[in-house]
């Protein structure tokens, strides 16, 4: 799996002029899958950005976690993520996961984040979405399972 991470203060995400998923403070997640990808991989990216410490504590210093300051996150499935650009002009997806395995690892890193009692958001899986941020710093992390 590969998460763009990105601090905001707000953020929101449309499909067909209707919005589907707000946050206010927290994360905006693009995450893309890969064939290779299973449960393992959902459940360590969960833990790692639940316990990511990129929030200022009272001295300016970025110690706390989103847990700490009870931030939300909205997840946008991207499997633009898996684009590969090295040759041609064109990028080859043919490192993302297929729909149908692509939905049910995305599905379950949401689950797994919920479980750990952050609210989360989504976009619509395969949809044309619309996503709206404000960034936070701005902060932007790439997070990796393998």
């Amino acid at each position: 799996m590969r998460i763009v991470v990105q601090r905001s203060k707000t953020a929101s995400v449309t499909v067909d002029g209707v919005v589907v998923g707000h946050i206010d403070k927290g994360f905006v997640l693009l995450v893309g899958v890969t064939h290779e990808d299973a449960e393992a991989d959902a459940a360590f990216l969960a833990d790692k950005i639940a316990n990511l410490r990129v929030f200022e504590d009272d001295a300016g210093k970025m110690n706390l976690s989103l847990l700490d300051v009870g931030g939300e996150i909205l997840s946008v499935s991207q499997f633009t993520l898996y684009g590969d650009c090295r040759k041609g002009r064109r990028p080859n997806f043919m490192d993302a996961a297929r729909p149908e395995h692509a939905i049910e690892i995305y599905e379950s890193f949401n689950r797994l984040l919920r479980d750990k009692g952050i609210r989360v958001e989504t976009g619509v899986f395969g949809a044309m979405m619309d996503v709206q941020l404000v960034n936070d710093g701005p902060v932007t992390l790439i997070l990796e399972s393998k």
